[in-house]
Formats: C-alpha cells, sequence, structure tokens
C-alpha cells in the first residue's frame, strides 16, 4: 500500500473461513532499556477495551460472528491474530483496526493485568524450566536484548496508560508492518477493506536498533541455579548458532533430527533408554530472527547428573567426529519430509508457515522447496555444521537443582563455576561446598512448612525425630498423616521418604531440604504430584 503497508494473500479455499495476521516487526528485543514489559503488556492490552467497545462488549462481538481476535508478542515481532469465516471477513478487519487504532487501556483492565502478571512471575520461579532459560539466555547474549526472557515484578508496576499509548505510537507504523491473509479471499474486496481502514496510516520513522554483539565465548562456564532439595537436576547445554534466514539451516535441521530432536535420536536413545537416567534427552535448534541456539536439554535424577554429563559430551564429540550413518540421515529426512505437509493441512498450520516464510525473509518458493533442501542435506553437511555450531569446548551448562548436591558431580566439566539463588542473586559457590566430615545439623522437632502449590502457600506440618544422623517422624497434609522412616541428615542435607495411606493406596512423599538453625527449605515430590514442590519451613520454639 502507499503507506508502506506490506499485504500478503493466499487463496486458500479449502473452506469457507480466513486467517489474518497484522504483524509488527519489532518485539520485545526492540523495547526501551528503562521499559522491560512494554511490549507484552501493549499487547495483552489491546483488545481489552477500545474507544467504541468495553473488554466485554468486544469479545461478545466476537463470540457472535463465531471468530477469534487476539494479540501477543515475542523476541523479534508482536502480532494481532484473526480468523472469521469469509461472509464476515468486513466485520474482523474493522475490528482488527479497531484494536490498532483505537485502544483505550483501562486503567481497570491495565490493574488487573499489573496483578495477575506479577502474580505469574511468582509462578514462574519455581518452575526449573524458566530457571534455566533465564541463565542460558545471560550467559549466551550478554548485552544484547535476547539476554532478557522476563520482566521483573517492578518493571510491571511502573507500567502505565500513557506509557503503553506511547509505545503503540512509537512502533505500530504501516511501514513496519505486514498484513497477511489466508484463506478464502476475495482478493479485490479484502483490498478494498484494507484501503478504507488501514489507507490513512500515515507512515512514520522506524527507528533502527542497532543491538550490541552477544559475547564471544571461549570456555565452558558451569552456572548453578539452586533448588535445595529438589530431586532432579534440569540440564541445558548450550551453544550460540543462528538465525532463521541462515543458509545452514537444512543442514542444521538434519543435524539436530539425528542428534536429539526425537525419541530415536542418539542423546533420547543413550540417556533414556540405555542408561535410565531420564524420562527424556532433547537437543534442540532455537532460531530467532537475528541470531540463535542450539541446546542439550535433560532432567534426571539428582544422583546421576555428573554421569548425564558424561553421556551429553560424549554425544555432542560424536556427531562431531564420527560420520553419521546414511540409515540415521535417511529416518531424520523421512521424518522431517513427513511432518511438513501434514503442517500446511489445517488453514492454520499453513497460515503459521506462510507467516515465518514472510517475517524472516525466506526466499518466496521456501515452502515448495522445502523437502528438496532436505533431501539435498549429506553426511558431509551434518559433520561439517556439527563441527562449526556444536562447540563443547565454549558451552555454557546450567543446571537448576540442589546445589550442594551438583556441585561435586559438574564442577569437572567446566572452566568455571557460578551458583545463583532463585531469585537471580549470585551466591559464593564456598557455601555449597560440603566437607565429608561436616557435623549433622539438628532438624529434630515441630516444623510448620508453606508448600508452594500452583503459585499459592499450602500449610502442612512434619514431626521430626532424630537420632545422630538418622531421621523418623511424621509428615501431615490435607491428604492425610504419613510415617517418616529411614530418613538421613548430611551437613545441614535432609532426605526421607513419608508413606501415606490414600484411598487405600500407599503414596510415597520424598522429602528434601536444607536446615539452616530453625528455618527449613526444599522440597517435596511424589509420583501423584506435578513436579517439584517447593517448601519454606520454620521450627517451633
Amino acid at each position: 500500500m502507499p503507506n508502506g503497508l506490506r499485504v500478503v494473500i493466499v487463496d486458500d479455499e479449502r473452506i469457507p473461513l480466513c486467517n489474518y495476521r497484522l504483524v509488527f516487526l519489532t518485539g520485545d528485543a526492540n523495547e526501551p532499556r528503562n521499559e522491560t514489559g512494554i511490549n507484552s503488556a501493549l499487547a495483552s492490552m489491546l483488545t481489552e477495551g477500545t474507544e467504541n467497545h468495553s473488554s466485554r462488549e468486544l469479545a461478545e462481538k466476537i463470540e457472535r460472528l463465531g471468530a477469534s481476535l487476539s494479540a501477543s508478542s515475542g523476541d523479534d515481532f508482536t502480532f494481532i491474530s484473526a480468523s472469521a469465516l469469509s461472509m464476515y471477513s468486513a466485520d474482523i478487519i474493522e475490528l482488527i483496526a479497531e484494536v490498532v487504532f483505537a485502544p483505550t487501556f483501562p486503567e481497570s483492565e491495565l490493574d488487573l493485568y499489573r496483578r495477575n502478571t506479577i502474580e505469574g512471575l511468582k509462578f514462574q520461579r519455581s518452575q526449573p524450566s524458566f530457571l534455566a532459560n533465564e541463565q542460558v539466555a545471560r550467559l549466551l547474549y550478554g548485552e544484547h536484548p535476547y539476554a532478557t526472557t522476563s520482566p521483573k515484578p517492578a518493571d510491571i508496576e511502573r507500567l502505565t496508560r500513557e506509557a503503553l499509548a506511547a509505545a503503540r505510537q512509537r512502533e505500530f507504523l504501516p511501514n513496519n508492518a505486514v498484513f497477511i491473509a489466508v484463506g478464502d479471499v476475495r482478493k479485490d474486496e479484502l483490498l478494498l477493506q484494507l484501503e478504507d481502514h488501514f489507507g490513512d496510516w500515515e507512515a512514520g520513522d522506524r527507528h533502527v536498533h542497532e543491538f550490541p554483539a552477544p559475547p564471544v565465548r571461549a570456555a565452558k562456564s558451569l552456572t548453578i541455579v539452586d533448588r535445595p532439595g529438589s530431586a532432579q537436576a534440569n540440564i541445558v547445554i548450550a551453544n550460540r548458532a543462528i538465525p532463521r534466514n541462515h543458509k545452514d539451516y537444512f543442514p542444521l535441521l538434519v543435524m539436530n533430527q539425528v542428534l536429539g530432536a526425537g525419541a530415536s535420536s542418539r542423546v533420547f536413545m543413550n540417556l533414556r533408554e540405555e542408561k535410565g537416567y531420564t524420562y527424556g534427552a532433547y537437543t534442540r535448534l532455537d532460531t530467532k530472527r537475528f541470531d540463535g541456539s542450539i541446546e542439550a536439554t535433560a532432567e534426571v535424577r539428582t544422583a546421576v547428573t555428573g554421569d548425564s554429563l558424561k553421556e551429553f559430551f560424549y554425544e555432542l564429540n560424536r556427531i562431531r567426529d564420527e560420520r553419521v550413518l546414511e540409515e540415521e540421515i535417511d529416518d531424520a529426512k523421512n521424518y522431517l519430509t513427513g511432518v511438513f505437509p501434514i503442517r500446511a493441512e489445517t488453514q492454520e498450520g499453513l497460515t503459521s508457515l506462510v507467516v515465518s516464510q514472510e517475517l524472516y525473509g525466506l526466499p518466496h518458493d521456501y515452502l515448495e522447496t522445502y523437502r528438496e533442501n532436505i533431501e539435498a542435506v549429506t553426511a558431509d553437511d551434518i559433520q561439517r555444521v556439527a563441527n562449526e555450531y556444536i562447540r563443547p569446548g565454549e558451552v555454557a551448562i546450567v543446571i537448576v537443582g540442589d546445589a550442594a548436591e551438583i556441585l561435586p558431580q559438574a564442577r569437572g566439566w567446566a572452566d568455571s563455576v557460578e551458583i545463583f539463588d532463585k531469585d537471580g542473586n549470585e551466591r559464593p559457590v564456598s557455601e555449597y561446598e560440603i566437607s565429608a566430615e561436616a557435623e549433622s545439623a539438628d532438624v529434630s522437632g515441630e516444623w510448620t512448612l508453606a508448600l508452594n502449590f500452583m503459585g499459592s502457600d499450602v500449610e502442612i506440618k512434619m514431626h521430626l525425630e532424630q537420632d545422630g544422623s538418622s531421621v523418623n517422624g511424621k509428615l501431615v497434609t490435607m491428604l492425610g498423616e504419613g510415617t517418616i522412616s529411614g530418613g538421613r541428615v548430611q551437613g545441614s542435607k535432609i532426605s526421607a521418604t513419608a508413606v501415606t495411606d490414600l484411598q487405600g493406596q500407599e503414596v510415597e512423599f520424598a522429602i528434601t531440604g536444607t536446615a539452616d538453625g530453625g528455618s527449613m527449605a526444599g522440597a517435596i515430590t511424589s509420583a501423584m504430584l506435578p513436579g517439584d514442590l517447593e517448601f519454606k519451613g520454620t521450627r517451633a520454639g
């Protein structure tokens, strides 16, 4: 369009439905340094009230149309997504224009967003995957905006209606956007509708963002995020790799499939099927607009953290040093070429593929030549990209778990070590170096524990009796009373198992924690729980 808005139309008449994306070519990475979180807040608030409709009225109107309308943000882009039956094309495009040009950011809705988001930020700090990703991003990207994975509560508290309006004005420019329509589209009608609603949209000055270069790594580093008493260790081993539009994308995709992208891959077969260290071990290629990474990941039992690192490095070196078997390459190619057309079978899937092609500047025939590009990858290509992008001597090793248990197993795999608590504060490594001769802490007494369950604290009671390093007692929860037996204390560390009867079945709860005088922190795990439930507790008296 004359104002710079690029329009892409893909006709798909299989069903009388249309998918629309209005995408702005700036995302979270483009936020001002003092406004972290503003872009995701802007996206979330677009549909929470306009000059013509309240949040509820807008939702009801969309529902009456049988349509959908939402907004979201990512590292590199901001999306307004919609779908509707073809007969309602004019209505949904009018609503897209309304949320772009006339959002009011009601204070009541913004206050609700602040409160919900801050609670979500608290909850995510109980998730090992978030804690690991936070450190990986910091280590790989340094001062680059990709290093920031989440705002802090203080960032959210600072949000104002005026700041959101200024961000919308700054980033929502037609010459900074692309409109994509996929489906049963009447091209001439659509172009007239776009001209009607977006034709007067004035182009503006696009700010050219110059990002600091990510750091150049020259050695292996170990970063442990301490979750006292955790029964599992979440391992991530990462290198920087490539942006999405890189020429080596297809060789890396096939290599990653062989190495760890599925249940028949090398790392999965090694760490799960052969060794039994984990339920799943994988590698992942994460490609962004300006950079990317390749990561090896697994959640393993804490006791086999060091053994798991040994097997990961064995596989990372093997993919570099040994030529991949043709059988492995054929299996990887068959999977990748078989899955790709399935993704395009639905209109939503086809839309996602078209959006990726347009946003990352991929060749115009990318979708048509995908299979050909996969089939062209050779064993030599795989070994070349493995040696170029998998660099075991420069990896960032991040492990989330019980630092005191992990440190002696993992420190020999890295040239440097650092330890953080769950809030991102660095701690002295010496705090976690336990002497074998360390005197056992006294953990006997009545304990009141606050168990973190889905972001809320649930109170439970624990009575412990200690004889030397042996511990017995009972655990009282809302599910009933459990008997603690065979527990051990080593230094400040306690580990024990509570067995309770639940509807005629025995259920075991594994308790691990660290005592510090009259306080204790740790986690309770059980097969019936979704994961480790962290607790903090105090002793009576």
